[in-house]
């Protein structure tokens, strides 16, 4: 899906055609839009191949007055856990491709992200200026992130009240999928903060001073997402480790009531086993119930023992 979008009267409006000092948004090409824009655009198709591949890190790269940032950004899905629904973190790099004229940009999936780009709720966004209208997505990104890392937070603190109150495998299988979630997001979020990193040295990309406040900032966001994803993320490591233990001792206290049930399961049948054994001649055999007397007198003692000595 390709679309044009330009600022018309300080309004992100959505155009019918090409200008220059447009963007240019493609979500999910298929072939034939990924070789109209190569052709079209006059794109690196390198830049276009490394746009929509899964597995590419943030980066960035120039080639024949072309420049390409790669960088990943959050995505939420909504998913299913052993028949529990549960919410999905992980992260897609998309492209960003600088020409003399436009600024592409080219994703697997539909993100937020651009959706917010696009609905025009960013004040003073304005595509003709090509490095301050990608500084204020890299922005929004960075404003995903965050979000994204307080919801999981809120999702763990809820589930490990859960957890307490019943241990379920589907809580822990949840717990295990947000840690999961926060070490995708703090490797991207690193990748990120080198490629950003490289663009405010202005080797790259021309920087004006506003840029470069701009582009500042969004290295800030970048900087606390990353301390926010490793705190939570030793939190929640540290929880697991915790509700092992917990896991662990309560086996081992279910062990042991089993163990001393058995002990004490096992003087009766000593007994009886004794006492019902096909010969005559044994002591008292004549008189009712002294076997029981005997089993009950020595599974008290036992237990009584037993409780003293914990």
């Amino acid at each position: 899906m390709i679309k044009y979008y330009k600022t018309i009267d300080n309004v992100v409006m959505e155009i019918n055609t090409p200008e220059p000092g447009c963007w240019i948004s493609v979500i999910e090409p298929n072939a034939e839009e990924i070789k109209y824009i190569i052709d079209e655009f006059n794109l690196d198709e390198g830049f276009v191949r490394s746009s929509l591949d899964e597995e590419e890190s943030s980066r960035i790269e120039v080639e024949d007055n072309q420049t390409l940032i790669i960088v990943d950004y959050p995505v939420k899905s909504e998913g299913h856990s052993d028949g529990v629904k549960a919410a999905n973190y992980y992260t897609m790099p998309m492209g960003i491709i600088f020409t003399n004229t436009n600024v592409i940009t080219i994703s697997l999936k539909e993100n937020e992200t651009l959706n917010d780009l696009k609905s025009g709720i960013i004040k003073g966004m304005n595509t003709n200026h090509k490095t301050k209208f990608v500084l204020q997505m890299l922005l929004r990104i960075s404003y995903r992130y965050l979000q994204y890392l307080k919801q999981i937070d809120k999702i763990s603190s809820a589930t490990e009240q859960k957890l307490y109150k019943s241990m379920k495998n589907e809580e822990l299988i949840q717990l295990l999928g947000l840690g999961k979630s926060l070490v995708y997001f703090s490797t991207s979020l690193k990748a990120n903060e080198l490629t950003l990193e490289k663009i405010l040295r202005g080797r790259v990309i021309k920087l004006y001073e506003e840029d470069q406040d701009l582009l500042e900032d969004v290295l800030i966001e970048i900087k606390q997402a990353i301390e926010m994803a490793n705190i939570y993320s030793s939190i929640l490591s540290g929880t697991m480790d915790a509700f092992a233990s917990v896991i662990s001792n309560n086996v081992n206290f279910v062990m042991k009531r089993l163990t001393i049930i058995t002990m004490l399961m096992a003087v009766p049948t000593i007994v009886f086993s004794y006492y019902g054994m096909n010969v005559g001649g044994l002591q008292f055999d004549k008189t009712p119930y002294f076997a029981l007397a005997i089993a009950l007198a020595i599974t008290v003692m036992i237990g009584i023992l037993m409780r003293d000595k914990d």
